[in-house]
C-alpha cells in the first residue's frame, strides 16, 4: 500500500484474509457455527450442535499443518511443511518486514518470535519477556507491534468491566497460524494452548464477516479465575472455555460458572469446547461440546 500514489480514503474497503479454517480446508464453508449459537436461545443450543455435519477429528494434525493454503492443503508431511515454513520465515524477515521497519538484529527478532510462540495463550509482561531473552522493554514493545502489524501475532483484549472482582487488563497473546508457531518454537507435539489458538482463529474469521461486528475478548481476575474467550454482542456475553481433554467434567466448568455469577443476566450459558465426543450439559448453565462439532 505504500506504493499507491493517491489516497484511497472513502473509496476502498479492507478485509483481513486469515489462514484457512478447518471448514475451508474441508470444503464445508467459512467457519464454525458461532452465528447460530449467538442467535438462538441457550436452551436451543443442543439442537444446533446435534444438527452439525462432519465426523470426529483429532485437532493435533490441524494444529501442525496450520492454515496457510499451500502447506495445509498441498503438503502431506511435517518435513515438507517445515521446509515451506523455513522459506516463509526467511522471506518475511529478509524482505517483507524491512518494508515496515528496519530490524538491526535478525537473530534477536527470531529469538523474540520463538519466545512469543512459547507463550501462546498467556498474558505477557513485556519487561519480563525482555529479561528472559536479553532485550530491552522498548525493543520488545516495538518487535511485538511489528509482529501484530504484519498479522503474525494476535492479541486478545481483556473484558475489563469490573463488578466485584479485580481484573487483569492485559491482552492475551496468540499466533496467526499454529503451524508456523510450532515451527518457530521447535515444538513437535501441540499443547492445549494450540487448540485455544485454533478456536480463536475460527472466531476471528466469523467476527470479521459479521455486521455489526462483535468483540472477541478474554477474562481473567487477579484471583486466578479466567475464561479463554468472551464473545460480546450488544449487551450479552457468551463465555467460552477450551480444554484439550477428551473427558469433560463438572470441574472444568468452574470458571464459566464463576463468570456467570459475576455478570448475572448479561452472561449467557457457557460453552466448554473439548477434544472428546460427548455433547452434554455439565451443569444447567454449561454445555460441553466437541471442538469439531462447532468448528
Amino acid at each position: 500500500m505504500r506504493r499507491v500514489s493517491e489516497s484511497l480514503a472513502g473509496r476502498a474497503s479492507y478485509l483481513t484474509l486469515w489462514p484457512m479454517t478447518r471448514r475451508e480446508q474441508l470444503g464445508l464453508g467459512e467457519c464454525g457455527i458461532w452465528e447460530e449459537l449467538v442467535e438462538v436461545p441457550d436452551r436451543d443450543w443442543l439442537d444446533v450442535v446435534t444438527a452439525g455435519t462432519g465426523g470426529r477429528e483429532d485437532w493435533r494434525p490441524l494444529a501442525r499443518r496450520g492454515g496457510f493454503p499451500f502447506p495445509a492443503v498441498h503438503l502431506g508431511t511435517d518435513e515438507d511443511r517445515a521446509i515451506w515454513f523455513d522459506g516463509y520465515v526467511r522471506t518475511y524477515l529478509e524482505r517483507d518486514l524491512q518494508t515496515l521497519s528496519a530490524i538491526h538484529s535478525l537473530p534477536d527478532f527470531r529469538r523474540l518470535m520463538r519466545a512469543a510462540c512459547l507463550r501462546i495463550g498467556s498474558t505477557v509482561n513485556q519487561s519480563e519477556l525482555g529479561r528472559d531473552i536479553g532485550l530491552s522493554q522498548p525493543t520488545v514493545h516495538r518487535y511485538l507491534n511489528l509482529l501484530e502489524t504484519s498479522y503474525l501475532l494476535l492479541r486478545v483484549p481483556a473484558y475489563a468491566v469490573n463488578r466485584t472482582k479485580r481484573l487483569i487488563k492485559s491482552s492475551k497473546l496468540y499466533w496467526g497460524d499454529t503451524g508456523l508457531a510450532m515451527h518457530l518454537s521447535h515444538e513437535f507435539e501441540p499443547r492445549g494452548a494450540h487448540l485455544e489458538n485454533l478456536v480463536l482463529q475460527d472466531l476471528l474469521v466469523w467476527r470479521d464477516s459479521r455486521s455489526p461486528r462483535t468483540e472477541v475478548l478474554h477474562w481473567r481476575a487477579t484471583t486466578g479465575d479466567e475464561v479463554d474467550f468472551v464473545i460480546e454482542t450488544g449487551d450479552s456475553l457468551l463465555p467460552i472455555e477450551v480444554k484439550a481433554t477428551k473427558r469433560p467434567r463438572v470441574a472444568h466448568a468452574a470458571n464459566l460458572r464463576t463468570f456467570r455469577r459475576e455478570y448475572g443476566r448479561a452472561a449467557r450459558s457457557g460453552l466448554l469446547l473439548h477434544a472428546g465426543d460427548s455433547v452434554k450439559w455439565l451443569t444447567p448453565e454449561v454445555l460441553a461440546v466437541p471442538w469439531w462439532v462447532v468448528m
